[in-house]
């Protein structure tokens, strides 16, 4: 049997959070697949128009847009904004999330950390899932995607184990309920993505890299465009009996 490489293709999407990491490398793996890619940063619009740039190498297009998802107003704006530049939206993925292990968020306060994420992460991923499949259920249907952790299964030690297992946690539970209420015409699904090599990984202590390989049975860090090649599969026709699942991407670790 042969693989369609484009069997995205005529399709919508929106990405939020695209403006580098695992949001880039999705929006550029969908923009393979043929489907025209929608780029979110909160404010970083130079790198939103460098991956924009990339996707529309692939031969679509790719709008970009910015707005504050910690807010209620960037919310709608972005929700109001994304159906006026794509009026009928396949593929919606809640990528976005709350940098606090890097950049100035890393010296914030524990409860200011939770705050931040549960603001952006969590909440946007809510509004912006229920706004989306409103829309997407009057019309053709469609593909919502959430991102979640593995590590919310299982629990880690530490600050970023607490907040990251009740904020993530949040998204993968949300995920199951929603896909019930929004099902048959839209699916719901959740990455779960484990040890992604992502700005953090790439200048975390020798401690942290040997726990990786210690933790991982496939013997390394997984790389965005890991979870990326993931979430073409559940976007793509070959996954419409796939719904409300968590998908673990993350070598094996358990």
């Amino acid at each position: 049997m042969t693989v369609d490489s484009q069997e995205l293709r005529n399709r919508r999407a929106v990405v939020t959070g695209s403006s580098s990491g695992i949001g880039k490398s999705i929006a550029l793996e969908l923009a393979r697949a043929g489907a025209s890619v929608l780029i979110h940063a909160c404010s970083n619009k130079a790198a939103a128009q460098d991956t924009a740039a990339a996707c529309r190498e692939e031969g679509v297009e790719a709008p970009v847009v910015l707005a504050d998802l910690s807010t209620d107003s960037g919310r709608t704006e972005m929700m109001a904004t994304s159906w006026k530049l794509f009026p009928q939206v396949d593929i919606w993925v809640n990528n976005a999330g709350a940098d606090v292990l890097t950049g100035s968020a890393q010296d914030l306060p524990f409860q200011e950390k939770l705050d931040l994420l549960w603001r952006v992460d969590v909440l946007s991923t809510i509004f912006l899932s229920r706004a989306c499949a409103d829309r997407m259920k009057s019309n053709d249907g469609g593909v919502i995607l959430n991102m979640g952790w593995d590590q919310a299964f299982t629990g880690m030690e530490g600050d970023s184990g607490e907040y990251f297992a009740a904020t993530k946690g949040a998204i993968m539970s949300f995920t199951r309920s929603f896909a019930r209420s929004v099902a048959p015409e839209v699916r719901v699904n959740c990455l779960a993505p484990g040890w992604i090599r992502t700005a953090w990984g790439e200048t975390a202590s020798e401690e942290w890299q040997s726990r990786v390989h210690r933790e991982v049975p496939l013997n390394r860090w997984g790389s965005p465009e890991d979870v990326a090649r993931v979430a073409r599969f559940l976007a793509s026709p070959a996954a419409e009996f796939v719904t409300g699942q968590i998908i673990p991407i993350n070598g094996g670790a358990t």
